[in-house]
């Protein structure tokens, strides 16, 4: 997969993804300015949701519209999405700020008129949010423009996931990436479930990761550890900021270590690889090695008492100790002799 310049997957670095979404609090300097922590954090990318409160549910004060069970409890929906929504107007210049970061930016889109909108700001990918992964008619539209499309499996059970992949391969688009989510706010971390990571991209042939709402970046090593190559963190200025997903958001400071702990452990996972670097090599020296440990005179036996497998290193491999033992020696030996045929 390619997203704008940035290949992503096999033997490539982890693509990390700042997620804004409502982390502005109504404000485009805010927004802005978050775009720019992004960068100095070490994101990869920023991405933005384009939707409005009437392109995502409709006012309505009946109890099915009511949120129940999260940390939005008692809220109405169009309300919450009133107040989390980013403005269509700040998008042309949130993305050309991006671009001047040196961020790739893109967005979800939670209908087929913030599709076409996005389409006009020609954004480089598309993600697919938890909740949309049932919108089989939207994953449609969105695959039909031939853009990769990442999807996170939030509240998707196999037939869900199956049917969002075959809505996108129906449409002859095959660059698609998973990524495993817990759509809890925040998600407990014995949720996670990371194990998952890697059976998405060997059950499916995708792209795998981590969209993660747990606290701390935990979750996001281990993923990383699972093969993950994107992973999601929503990103915001500071705390202070408030809004409905600070809660769960880490802001520059947490984001950055995030960053590093990734990279460290991209950097330890390394390769199937069975030889030695030189400073490895040099290590040898203090491994075990046969030597002489009293002194030995011509035609006498060499017996366990007086031949030893010992550090350092330099003598004969211990894998011929049995073979000697009992042999008469051909010359003197002193004791700290390297044992040698």
């Amino acid at each position: 997969m390619k997203i704008q310049n940035r290949e992503i997957g096999n033997n490539q670095p982890v693509f990390i993804i700042a997620e804004l979404s409502a982390n502005h609090n109504g404000s485009l300097d805010t927004a802005l300015e978050t775009i720019r922590a992004a960068k100095r954090a070490g994101a990869d990318c920023i991405k933005l949701q384009t939707y409005t409160a009437d392109t995502i549910t409709i006012d309505s004060r009946k109890d099915d519209f009511l949120i129940k069970g999260t940390i939005w409890e008692g809220k109405n929906l169009y309300d919450l999405y009133k107040e989390a929504f980013t403005p269509w107007e700040w998008h042309e210049a949130l993305f050309k700020a991006a671009e001047e970061e040196g961020l790739i930016c893109f967005s979800s889109p939670f209908d087929k008129t913030s599709v076409d909108f996005l389409e006009r700001l020609n954004t480089p990918a598309y993600k697919i949010a938890s909740f949309e992964i049932t919108d089989i008619p939207l994953i449609e539209y969105v695959a039909s423009k031939g853009r990769p499309v990442i999807i996170s499996t939030g509240i998707a059970e196999m037939e869900d996931i199956e049917l969002a992949l075959d809505a996108c391969r129906r449409m002859g688009n095959e660059d698609i990436a998973m990524l495993k989510c817990t759509s809890s706010y925040p998600a407990p971390i014995e949720e996670a479930n990371m194990v998952m990571v890697k059976d998405l991209a060997e059950r499916y042939g995708v792209i795998s990761g981590l969209s993660d709402h747990t606290l701390g970046n935990t979750v996001p090593i281990v993923a990383t550890c699972f093969g993950a190559k994107i992973i999601e963190k929503h990103f915001i200025l500071d705390h202070s900021v408030g809004g409905p997903d600070a809660s769960f958001s880490m802001d520059e400071k947490e984001f950055t270590e995030m960053v590093k702990a990734v990279r460290e452990t991209e950097k330890a996972i390394g390769k199937v690889d069975y030889t030695l670097t030189e400073k490895q090599k040099k290590g040898k020296d203090f491994s075990r090695s046969l030597y002489v440990v009293k002194d030995i005179k011509k035609g006498e036996k060499f017996t366990e008492e007086n031949v030893k497998s010992i550090r350092p290193g330099f003598g004969m491999h211990p894998k011929h100790y049995k073979d000697i033992i009992g042999k008469e020696a051909s010359k003197n030996f002193e004791k700290g002799n390297r044992f040698e045929f």
